[in-house]
């Protein structure tokens, strides 16, 4: 019989280290930047919603918060669970598996952070495979994002932030207007100029529609696009 040959990714970062599952996607540019521009303090209670390999959880943690990171895949659970082990966090980590604010009943966070699906699925092209589910973003880009802002303001303590990512060609004006429609105070804390994702080329006519603020060029191939992190503020 033949050993298995199915191997085991393993991926450092800041000083943490990551084991990642079959299954979970592997971090790209984008949890990169979301990482980046995240501030952690000591003594905050943090929510991760979407954590996938659990990344931004672990890093919180290691900065001294109280973490409860969620996502809706068993196997991304299963995966941030096992890297709070891994990097000595458990005791600060609590992973639980359900949808959006569905896990984190009547909790408050000084801290809100996601980093969800956003990329603008043309009806009917919507794929079940991990690598595509983790991209679908609904026909706007904004069905998991609409319903994060909106769940925002009932999980946020006084003074807490919302922080997340979004393509330019989702709109920073609409951004804004989300957040502000939440009673949250806008501004944008990052940005960052990355490659154009091979999935969007598969969409770029569907995109092209939806980008009222033009951040894509009209015609041709665009080889780059910006990323945005936003923060809403949930007033004192």
């Amino acid at each position: 019989m033949a050993p298995p040959d199915d191997g085991i990714l393993l991926y450092l970062y800041r000083g943490a280290l990551f084991r990642i599952a079959d299954g979970v996607q592997v971090p790209k540019a984008g949890s990169l930047f979301f990482c980046r521009h995240l501030e952690f303090r000591p003594g905050d209670r943090v929510l991760e919603l979407g954590c996938g390999a659990g990344l931004a959880a672990v890093l919180a943690a290691k900065a001294g918060c109280r973490v409860v990171a969620t996502d809706v895949v068993p196997g991304a659970v299963e995966c941030a669970r096992e890297n709070s082990v891994l990097n000595g966090v458990a005791d600060r980590v609590d992973v639980r598996r359900g949808d959006c604010y569905e896990p984190v009943g009547g909790m408050t966070f000084d801290l809100i952070c996601s980093n969800p699906p956003q990329m603008p699925t043309p009806p009917g092209r919507d794929r079940e495979d991990p690598v595509a589910a983790a991209d679908n973003g609904g026909v706007n880009g904004w069905e998991i994002l609409d319903r994060v802002i909106r769940g925002a303001p009932r999980h946020l303590a006084p003074e807490g932030r919302l922080v997340f990512t979004i393509f330019a060609f989702l709109g920073q004006k609409a951004a804004m207007s989300r957040l502000e429609a939440a009673g949250l105070v806008p501004r944008v804390i990052g940005r960052e100029v990355q490659a154009f994702p091979r999935i969007a080329y598969e969409r770029l006519d569907h995109i092209r529609s939806l980008d009222a603020e033009g951040a894509l060029p009209p015609t041709g191939l665009p080889k780059t696009v910006e990323r945005v992190v936003v923060q809403g503020t949930n007033p004192a």
